[in-house]
């Protein structure tokens, strides 16, 4: 790797490890912050699926500001909305206030994410390009994966700990302060190379250009349409699993107020990242084709979450969270480099935003149902009920095999299209 190449993974590692760190201080105990403002299980997860119903709404539209005026843009934008709306979850906490306005907070908590999905990856993957690196996609992006698992192990225990000590208030104050400082090292380090925004004038017709650039460069092209396809799935059942573990380990661990107990549940995550992200290079080194890594990790991983069904021991529990959420995790870097070497760099940033469209809308249709399953038969079932869920996406995954793309054996950047 080169020094530009070497400068900018070093930004993206930076943005990566903040970002993840601002982000996480809420992930282990957001369930369980959901309940104790007065939700059930049903309106929890109605929440969170109101959350990702406002990715699906904002993905084009966002994807428009990071395509029409810069990948720095739309993170800087992103930093700001999920600061202002992460307040406000607050606040609503503090006021036990109706379902209604955590309905509409959480759409506001998806647009914020929306400005940072597909922009930061496809600002990465442009700028290396950009500075002549010709290494595998996988290598930068699994170390992306592992600095963002550390920052998520450290922020996801820290925000069980800390809300132990004092309520579960304060870890939410603390992710409005990070994304603050945040917003500060993105505007000094981010810049835009590789890239020149094409700016229009007229948002409607630039988002119209940007959903058909998005069709075109990526639902019309078979082996990107099945991979998008298999996405709602997947990502519909990561979703619920990772907020279900929650309330799940405490209600295995038996103490309903142990929140640090709640954050290994993230912390289980973090540290597959990690492990996740320094295998993705290693396992492809050893695997000619891509899809049989995703195919692979699809049908274990689902298994693993049907055999909780049967588990009662907190601890056996715990141990087959963390090989689920591995498997999951070794995948992630190959699947975002195969999809990558799929698509131009012109519309990089727009089919990416499409794709986590996608998988958005699994989450909301998902997750309501599952945590509909688990006021009515308990989260072991749920659980059980995911995995099968989860495991409908491997036919596409298939299919998109089928297509034999060259990216599907690719090992460096030129086999982008």
């Amino acid at each position: 790797m080169n020094a530009a190449a070497r400068k900018i993974q070093r930004v993206y590692l930076t943005l990566t490890l903040g970002n993840t760190l601002a982000t996480s201080f809420i992930w282990g105990i957001n369930t369980l912050f959901l309940l104790d403002a007065g939700l059930s299980n049903l309106e929890a997860f109605a929440a969170n699926a109101f959350f990702t119903a406002g990715m699906v709404l904002f993905e084009v539209p966002t994807g428009v500001v990071a395509d029409s005026w810069g990948r720095r843009v739309s993170f800087l934008l992103g930093t700001i909305t999920l600061a202002s709306s992460t307040f406000l979850y607050y606040l609503l906490w503090q006021w036990s206030a109706p379902f209604l306005w955590w309905a509409v907070v959480s759409v506001l908590l998806g647009l914020g994410f929306t400005f940072f999905s597909g922009a930061v990856e496809a600002w990465l993957v442009d700028a290396l390009h950009y500075s002549g690196y010709d290494g595998g996609l996988e290598a930068v992006l699994g170390r992306g994966q592992m600095v963002s698992g550390v920052a998520m192990l450290g922020g996801s225990v820290a925000g069980g700990v800390i809300a132990q000590a004092t309520d579960l208030g304060v870890p939410f104050l603390i992710r409005v302060g990070v994304l603050v400082a945040m917003f500060a090292v993105a505007f000094l380090l981010m810049r835009d190379v590789g890239f020149t925004p094409e700016r229009s004038a007229h948002p409607l017709r630039a988002t119209r250009s940007v959903l058909k650039a998005s069709i075109d460069g990526g639902f019309k092209h078979p082996p990107v349409r099945y991979i998008m396809l298999a996405a709602p799935f997947t990502e519909g059942v990561g979703f619920y699993v990772f907020y279900a573990l929650q309330p799940y380990l405490l209600q295995l661990f038996g103490d309903p107020r142990a929140y640090a107990v709640a954050g290994l549940a993230a912390a289980i995550v973090a540290g597959a990242d990690i492990v996740g992200g320094w295998m993705a290079p290693r396992v492809r080194q050893r695997v000619r084709r891509r899809t049989t890594v995703l195919i692979v990790s699809n049908v274990v991983s689902s298994v693993i979450l049907v055999v909780l069904l049967f588990t009662t021991t907190f601890w056996l529990a715990l141990v087959l969270l963390a090989l689920w959420a591995v498997v999951g995790a070794a995948g992630t870097p190959v699947r975002q480099a195969y999809l990558n070497d799929m698509i131009a760099s012109k519309q990089r940033a727009t089919v990416l935003s499409f794709d986590s469209l996608m998988g958005s809308s699994g989450g909301v249709v998902v997750q309501p149902l599952l945590g509909r399953s688990a006021d009515l038969y308990g989260y072991p079932a749920s659980l059980a009920v995911s995995g099968a869920v989860q495991l409908l996406a491997a036919p596409f995954i298939l299919l998109s095999r089928r297509q034999r793309s060259q990216a599907d054996t690719a090992s460096d950047l030129t086999a982008a299209t």
